[in-house]
């Protein structure tokens, strides 16, 4: 499912024009990046949590030659589902 079947089935069953359904959740998507890149936890009653985690540093391999290469320190986006989810999906 994209964001536009996402937009095009809120606004059949609410029947808002697809535009302004767009800019609802195309904003929504903004601020919840806005509130990560600050470093917040993004917390979505029975839904899920959305928060930055920070991956250490670690020692990889390049595939092609096997040379040992430096994997520098860096942040990732990390999704935890709430249970109502967690019930729901299976």
């Amino acid at each position: 499912m994209t964001k536009k079947d996402i937009i095009m089935k809120i606004s059949d069953e609410t029947n808002l024009k697809q535009i302004d359904v767009k800019k609802v959740v195309q904003k929504t998507f903004d601020y919840i990046i806005e509130a990560l890149n600050r470093g917040e936890k993004i917390e979505l009653r029975n839904f899920g949590v959305f928060k930055i985690k920070q991956r250490r540093s670690r020692t990889g391999r390049n595939p092609r030659t096997g040379e040992s290469v430096p994997v520098p320190p860096r942040k990732v986006v990390v999704f935890k589902p709430g249970l109502e989810m967690k019930h729901e999906v299976k």
